[in-house]
């Protein structure tokens, strides 16, 4: 009896029983008629398991108290519910069927309840995937209306773009009709503009001349004349016309300008033979030649706008520019030109030899390939030349325009051929001084953009065994400092005309000659910085820190016998 109400009470059917009550109550105003119902239907059979688990332990109850046991209070209070047969039914059902019945059903109605619940979640995601499609649609419509009134504002701007485009190019059209026209016209301006340029040019001319004429009839009055002598100059000067005349006059200045420099000749004769000077002789009078040396005295100077002027912009930048560049070949190239040498050959002093030999050379063939181009280029351009510049400004403002046209494999072959042709310097036979191929290169482009400049700029004439120049070279480290003659060449000095703007370096040692050159075992570099700030002023060495004061090798080679003789 105690364990059947233990599991009844385990069950928990009441419970059940109320929460579905609970639902119900929550649900009525929701579900039909026919739910309802139902539901009502479910709670009467849950409650009729129960009342007969109920009363199948009020029958054991009261079987426990015998055969009259509870009799009394099961006829008063619940005679009036039971049937005739209650007592004899319940035989053949046992308390343990019932409970696992009701525990069924409890467990299936739990069952359906979570379904129900999985279901209704189940719909409510539905729902909101629904309406998140929905609005995704909505959200493509949106985009696609825009995407087509984009394409028609597209389309209707191309339309007004095409329509204007037709428009700019009818009216650059009729431009270049009427440029072309007054292209023509200026043209035919121009000759006139060109005669009249040398009209005043060679009016320039003869007033120079008519002024020299002035001045030398000034400073030197002519003699009279014989009557046979004014007879020729006369006749003379009716034959030609007056540009004769100023050709005779050009000759005259120069005839002058002759006689004055055979004067102070005999002057200074005089003053070193200490005679006393004689009688002044009396002024040479001009001898008047004829008109072919009228080219004698002309001399071209560029305009201020020409690319032949000394301050012209690109010279100056260029210039510059190129300077920085010959600073950097010597800082780093170089260097990096050793490095790849000192692979193949230990002395020091015949690389050097080498990266300067390379500088040469380069300069030399960059020299002479650009004095051809120019050649070809003046050639060229006087078959067409039309304008008031002159031939050689149109020459080298092509040249400025055109700075790559040049054949830079040819000329670094060129090099390398006149390197394998060099008597002092050397590398070992399985060698090539194609393993310097980058440094050639480097140098020649910066040889050829020197040369092409309109006042080239170009390395220092140099040669072994040398006076020592301070002007245009630097001492190297290794150097000794008391020995004037250089021994070799690190690198050249760069110069513009007679100025140098960047010093170059050498070595000097006592006892340097023409003879073969002193092979070096020092492993040292002669790598002298170079400042880049201002190429024009000589950069600081280390040579002037630690100054080599070894002594002579003549003295050092001597015996006491012999230094004695000598001091």
């Amino acid at each position: 009896m105690a364990e059947s109400l233990k599991r009844l009470v385990n069950i928990g059917t009441f419970s059940v029983l109320q929460e579905k009550l609970d639902r119900w109550l929550d649900d009525y105003y929701v579900n039909t008629c026919d739910q309802n119902t139902a539901r009502c239907c479910e709670i009467i059979e849950l409650n009729a398991k129960v009342q007969g688990q109920l009363f199948k332990l009020l029958s054991l109850c009261a079987q426990e108290g015998g055969m009259y046991g509870g009799a009394n209070i099961i006829k008063s209070r619940l005679l009036p519910w039971l049937g005739q047969n209650f007592f004899t039914s319940g035989g053949a059902v046992t308390a343990d069927t019932s409970l696992s019945v009701l525990a069924e059903a409890a467990a299936k109605d739990r069952e359906l309840s979570e379904l129900q619940e999985m279901y209704e979640k189940s719909l409510d995601d539905l729902d909101i995937e629904l309406q998140t499609a929905r609005t995704e649609n909505q959200d493509l419509k949106d985009e696609l209306q825009e995407t087509k009134l984009e394409l028609d504002r597209s389309v209707r701007s191309s339309t007004s773009d095409k329509m204007f485009t037709e428009m700019e190019v009818n009216d650059l059209k009729r431009k270049l009709a009427t440029s072309e026209e007054e292209i023509r016209t200026l043209r035919s301006k121009s000759g006139l503009l060109a005669d009249y340029q040398t009209e005043a040019r060679r009016l320039r001319d003869d007033i120079a001349l008519l002024s020299a004429r002035r001045d030398v009839l000034v400073k030197y009055p002519p003699e009279p004349l014989t009557a046979l002598e004014r007879i020729k100059l006369e006749e003379r000067l009716n034959g030609t016309g007056i540009q004769d005349d100023l050709a005779i006059l050009r000759a005259a200045r120069v005839s002058v300008q002759n006689a004055d420099y055979q004067r102070k000749i005999d002057t200074l004769r005089r003053e070193m033979e200490d005679d006393p000077p004689s009688q002044p002789s009396p002024p040479v009078r001009p001898q008047l030649p004829g008109p072919d040396d009228l080219s004698l005295y002309y001399r071209y100077i560029p305009g201020v706008n020409s690319p032949l002027a000394t301050d012209d912009p690109i010279q100056r930048v260029r210039q510059q520019s190129l300077i920085s560049r010959f600073n950097d070949l010597f800082a780093q190239d170089r260097l990096t030109t050793m490095d790849t040498l000192r692979r193949y050959s230990d002395d020091h002093e015949n690389n050097q030899r080498i990266c300067f030999a390379i500088m040469q050379e380069a300069f030399n063939v960059a020299k002479l390939e650009f004095r051809s181009f120019k050649m070809k280029t003046r050639a060229n351009l006087a078959k067409t030349h039309y304008g008031p510049d002159t031939l050689e400004e149109a020459v080298q403002d092509y040249i400025n325009r055109n700075t790559d046209l040049y054949d830079l494999p040819g000329m670094v072959a060129d090099v390398i051929r006149a390197l394998n042709r060099n008597p002092r310097i050397f590398l070992p036979p399985d060698t090539s001084y194609a393993v310097c191929q980058p440094f050639v290169r480097e140098a020649v482009k910066l040889a050829w953009q020197m040369s092409a400049l309109a006042h080239p700029l170009d390395i220092a004439v140099a040669t072994d065994a040398e006076l020592f120049d301070d002007t245009k070279y630097r001492r190297s480290y290794d150097s000794e400092y008391t020995a004037p003659l250089v021994n070799h060449h690190v690198w050249p000095c760069l110069v513009h005309g007679s100025r140098t703007l960047v010093k170059g370096e050498a070595v000097t040692r006592r006892g340097a000659s023409l003879g073969t050159p002193r092979r070096s075992r020092s492993p040292a570099r002669a790598a002298s910085p170079v400042r880049a700030a201002s190429p024009l002023r000589s950069s600081l060495s280390p040579s002037r820190f630690s100054r080599s004061r070894s002594p002579s090798p003549a003295r050092r080679g001597l015996s006491p016998t012999r230094r004695a003789r000598f001091s």
